[in-house]
């Protein structure tokens, strides 16, 4: 019940109610808190004023009116509603409980002038309040402007009483006093009359043993507590008639009143109901309510749990996230540690490198140089001699080993072979470059699409597919994979991949059903297959002429339906939609004949020739007619004459069965001559070829003729 403890405390002063009074807006305030924060209308925006000067504008009593109004905060004010003056505006305080709240007009009296008794502080509650009074909730902050009754318009919420009582008495914490300020003392004793719980300061200072009070019955808390639960509660009595009971219930006002408002009052004309049955009616109906609210609380509950089971998990996945993380950023380390020993052993290889060579030259120039120097001081002995022929006899030899010595070192031999710098600079910007890079990725597989439902459709043979990933998934995708089978209940097979939600998938059978499921993908791996859908195609064909494939000489009008031509050479014109599979069933009807022509109708390939008559070429299979008979013709080559010809107005029948690999043709209804041809396979798309003198209309989406039905019973 602690819960529920700040509903029953009032929004301006922060404890519990206190004769709490029922305001039009169904908020509640304390008796004295409603008087203190009443504020003064002037005299010339007041209802009164305003209707007897006629600036009103209404037939009806101010008093019977909806005298509530809006706060404004943009204007900080309050607007007029329903035909009253707006309040003057007044500076705003916090109560205890942190709502806003208006001040009285004029200043409280001090404590020492209002604490003469408890029972002038009640009735000073009930004094007349000063002329055009408002009243602002410090809720919602509509302001009503009081009539003459004052205070005493507003019903006791005896039901509130009730509930206060019944939660203080469920406390087991000591009474406090009722009239300390600040920090409620222990209750010393309850007046019986008052019904108030006094400390002894605020007994000494507010119910003084002496004068009326001295009548007065003081009783110990506890009793008083016992007291105040065994006395029987008031009997609420009408608010315009103060010696009646109410009785009965207004419908329209939604309010209890005594039988005298209904014979005399403003509820006269209004619809009543027995007080009781709506006392039961009403509790009904907020059991039921309560219900509604039961279970949204408890589903409230389920979330919180839901939420807090979140905090722990998230707790958790961080925990184990930050050991990973601290793994693999160790492991980086250890890989660059790694690294580093591997060049710096290239470094010291380098090292012994260069010290070899520059020792290995300082020892070959060391021997080379003794040797050298040996050679000159040996040819200097030699020059002191003074024998001439003994001089002549080595001089050419001395003179070729000095030459040869001092060429010797000519040849490189003074330039060092090594240099000291070392030729090897650590290429780091790219790994620089990829540690600054460094960042989080998603890990996870994508969550399994969900296909949309109400955007998932089929026209003719083309199936139109969405999908979106599910609401809470923060995991990246990369794209989708969108799969179908054949139509026969085969294997799947891909017909998507990318990252649109939407794809339309042409060329399927007619009267055919597929099963349709799509996948996420990105850099770690594929998610689950979404929920199977199963899509069924139209049992027969719609469709029209393609202007993208036809001849240049066709013209096209209705909607592509018809076609006519402006050459007197034959031009060729095929349908939207090409077959493959199941019963089709077209007409083409002759809108305009002239000259006798030879019109074709039939099917063709996709690249059949367009500027020669249908039936010419290996790709086409058609019928061409004239007034009076007709021919089958293919890859050039006619065949099966037959009596029977068209004019304006005559009807041509194409029927391809793809089941048994044929082609029939009739005119006006009737078939016209035999199978006309059979084993076909592949795609087939309708095909008409004619001249200037010939207009026809298509229609689609027909059933099969009667004749196909009798010629497939027969057989």
């Amino acid at each position: 019940m602690d819960e529920m403890e700040e509903e029953l405390k009032c929004p301006v002063c922060g404890s519990f109610f206190r004769e709490p009074l029922i305001l039009p807006c169904s908020h509640n305030l304390c008796q004295a808190c409603a008087r203190n924060i009443l504020v003064q209308t002037p005299e010339a925006e007041s209802p009164r004023s305003r209707r007897a000067s006629g600036s009103a504008g209404s037939d009806y009593d101010y008093l019977d009116l909806d005298k509530m109004s809006l706060y404004s905060e943009a204007d900080s004010g309050y607007g007029s509603y329903g035909g009253f003056a707006s309040a003057p505006t007044t500076p705003c305080q916090k109560s205890p409980n942190g709502v806003r709240v208006f001040p009285p007009a004029a200043p409280p009296p001090p404590a020492s002038a209002a604490s003469s008794s408890a029972a002038a502080a009640s009735s000073a509650c009930l004094a007349p309040v000063p002329r055009n009074a408002c009243l602002t909730c410090p809720l919602c902050h509509r302001s009503l402007i009081l009539d003459e009754r004052g205070l005493r318009g507003f019903a006791k919420n005896r039901v509130l009483e009730g509930v206060i009582e019944r939660y203080q008495q469920s406390k087991a914490a000591a009474l406090r006093c009722q009239l300390c300020e600040k920090a409620p003392k222990e209750a010393a004793v309850m007046c019986e009359q008052c019904d108030v719980f006094y400390c002894e300061p605020c007994r000494l200072r507010c119910h003084p043993p002496r004068g009326p009070l001295a009548k007065h019955r003081l009783l110990p808390p506890a009793q008083g507590r016992v007291s105040r639960r065994l006395s029987p509660r008031k009997v609420a009595t009408c608010t315009d008639h103060e010696l009646e009971n109410h009785s009965m219930y207004c419908v329209q006002c939604k309010s209890p009143v005594c039988y005298q408002c209904l014979e005399e009052g403003k509820h006269a004309s209004h619809e009543v109901k027995a007080l009781g049955a709506m006392w039961k009616l009403h509790k009904s109906q907020l059991s039921q309510a309560l219900n509604g609210l039961s279970d949204r609380a408890k589903e409230a509950k389920e979330f919180l749990v839901q939420l807090r089971n979140m905090v722990q998990q998230i707790q958790e996945n961080s925990v184990e996230f930050e050991a990973c993380l601290v793994a693999q950023c160790d492991a980086l380390i250890d890989a660059l540690n790694r690294r580093k020993a591997q060049l710096l052993s290239r470094v010291n290889k380098e090292h012994e490198h260069k010290l070899k060579v520059v020792r290995d030259q300082i020892s070959h120039c060391t021997v080379k140089l003794r040797q050298t120097t040996g050679l000159m001081e040996y040819c200097l002995e030699v020059i002191k001699e003074n024998d001439p022929s003994g001089f002549l006899q080595i001089s050419d030899a001395l003179i070729r080993r000095v030459h040869l010595t001092e060429d010797q070192w000519g040849k490189g031999t003074l330039s060092p072979r090594m240099t000291t710098d070392f030729d090897l600079n650590l290429d780091n910007a790219p790994l620089l470059q990829s540690i600054h890079q460094l960042d989080f990725v998603q890990m996870k597989v994508p969550a399994a699409p969900i296909l949309q439902l109400e955007e998932c459709c089929t026209h003719n043979n083309s199936a139109t597919l969405s999908w979106k990933q599910p609401p809470l998934s923060t995991v990246q995708v990369d794209g989708y994979i969108l799969e179908l089978d054949d139509g026969n209940g085969g294997q799947f097979r891909e017909v998507y991949v990318g990252k649109e939600t939407m794809c339309t998938v042409d060329g399927l059978h007619f009267n055919s059903t597929y099963s349709a499921r799509v996948k996420a993908f990105n850099k770690t791996g594929v998610s689950p297959y979404s929920k199977t859908l199963v899509l069924q195609t139209s049992e027969v064909a719609w469709f029209s002429f393609d202007p993208s494939t036809a001849h240049s000489d066709i013209i096209f009008s209705n909607d592509n339906l018809t076609v006519t031509c402006n050459s007197y050479d034959d031009r060729v014109v095929l349908g939207k939609t090409g077959f493959s599979k199941g019963l089709h069933y077209w007409e083409l009807s002759i809108d305009r004949y002239d000259n006798h022509p030879d019109p074709a109708f039939g099917v063709a390939r996709v690249d059949v020739l367009k500027d020669v008559m249908l039936g010419k070429d290996e790709k086409a299979w058609a019928m061409y007619v004239d007034n009076n008979r007709s021919w089958f013709m293919h890859n050039n080559s006619h065949t099966n004459r037959t009596e029977g010809g068209i004019t304006k107005g005559a009807t041509v029948g194409v029927l391809l069965d793809l089941t048994r690999r044929t082609l029939t043709f009739s005119i006006n209804e009737d078939q016209q001559g035999p199978v006309a041809f059979e084993n076909l396979e592949g795609i087939f798309f309708p095909a008409v070829s004619l001249n200037r003198n010939v207009q026809v209309t298509l229609h689609t989406g027909l059933p099969v003729p009667d004749f196909y039905h009798a010629r497939g019973t027969m057989q």
